[in-house]
């Protein structure tokens, strides 16, 4: 790969169960499915657009110690976090960005 190709990207099952904590949430306990289906869309579209350089960005501070530092993707009210291994993508959260992230991540 080129330094201009996309990175490959890659999802950690805890980020489907994140979104999917968060889309079931806003359908139901807010009842409002056509928000729910926007955050989906949202988030796609944020992680397509930020696979095309995603290490142009700060990384997420962070107290902790880590092999591979968290990058944000701010969605709405919502943060994506994903790291850089080699040329790939790998997406790991979504989490309500009012949370304490700290102790989540």
């Amino acid at each position: 790969m080129t330094g201009d190709a996309p990175y490959d990207v890659t999802y950690l099952p805890l980020f489907y169960e994140d979104l999917a904590d968060a889309v079931d949430y806003i359908a139901r306990r807010l009842q409002n499915p056509q928000a729910a289906d926007r955050l989906i869309t949202a988030v796609e579209a944020a992680i397509a657009e930020r696979q095309k350089s995603p290490a142009g960005y700060q990384p997420h501070p962070s107290t902790r110690a880590r092999p591979y530092p968290y990058y944000p993707i701010r969605v709405k009210n919502y943060v994506v976090f994903y790291v850089l291994i080699d040329h790939v993508m790998e997406v790991r959260r979504c989490l309500y960005a009012r949370r304490d992230l700290p102790t989540l991540l």
